[in-house]
């Protein structure tokens, strides 16, 4: 069995998803954990991983050991429905939702995977950094930003109270400038050691999260997709503020995990599904 389970949904970018499998890639056969990754497309027309470059990026993974799945899961029923189908098919002890618009840098699983062994929470995350905000320094939203300086422990955290503001640190390229000023991602110097990271309070993170699969399971994943109109948003929120209450949260620095800022592939949202299941 591997260590993880790297599980990307997708629809309608293939440019974007190559990229990412190209940053898996990039971790492969370098000594960190060892990974599997699966893909669940969802595009109108050819899957977006049917193409030269994701084709290729695919085989690259092969070829270092890395089990590649890739799925045409239809008809869509909405994005809660689809990391349910994702999280169904893994089988590793974690498991890391990867967007399929963000790039890792090398070493990020193996820090992710540290992390979450060394701080025994529920999951830890990479927000994804946006570097064409890299000159838009806002320390108005970091002033929440708080390292866990002991254990990680649960929290249970209210909608709009102090610490959901919390969510602010993953905006623009907050990360960048908090690792910046932590001393671990410096501009211009290399690529920071897998081994080296900061653990810092969340609300939430988007982009990149890796979970304790027993735990996310224990906290009802993403079975509630029956219960959200297909158009809901915030299933991602939902599902970490689960299993944060239950078994703790952190954030990692430096993320290394980074945003391609291309437009979203989901414009028509509903309702928040922190917003429609408030309470349980």
């Amino acid at each position: 069995m591997v260590d993880l389970d790297v599980l990307v949904p997708t629809k309608d970018r293939p440019v974007e998803l190559a990229t990412t499998l190209a940053g898996l890639a990039a971790q492969a056969g370098t000594g960190g954990p060892s990974f599997r990754v699966v893909v669940s497309d969802q595009s109108d027309g050819d899957a977006s991983f049917d193409t030269a470059a994701a084709a290729t990026m695919a085989r690259v993974l092969r070829h270092r050991g890395v089990e590649v799945e890739l799925l045409r899961h239809l008809p869509r029923r909405g994005i809660t429905e689809q990391r349910a189908f994702l999280l169904s098919r893994a089988t590793a002890p974690a498991v890391l939702f990867l967007d399929d618009d963000v790039w890792l840098e090398p070493g990020v699983l193996a820090r992710l995977h540290t992390a979450l062994r060394e701080l025994g929470c529920g999951l830890v995350a990479a927000a994804m950094q946006g570097l064409s905000h890299l000159d838009d320094d806002r320390p108005h939203e970091r002033a929440s930003y708080e390292r866990w300086d002991g254990p990680v422990v649960p929290e249970r955290i209210e909608k709009e109270s102090g610490p959901w503001q919390r969510w602010r640190l993953g905006n623009a390229a907050n990360g960048m400038h908090l690792a910046a000023a932590e001393g671990l991602d410096v501009p211009g110097g290399p690529v920071p050691a897998p081994s080296s990271y900061v653990a810092y309070k969340i609300a939430w993170a988007a982009g990149c999260v890796l979970f304790d699969r027993a735990a996310l399971l224990d906290a009802g994943g993403f079975d509630f997709w029956r219960d959200v109109p297909a158009d809901a948003h915030g299933e991602d929120v939902f599902v970490q503020q689960r299993v944060m209450t239950r078994a703790g949260a952190a954030g990692v620095l430096p993320s290394g995990a980074y945003h391609q800022e291309s437009a979203t592939t989901l414009p028509d949202r509903g309702a928040s599904a922190v917003d429609l299941l408030a309470g349980r």
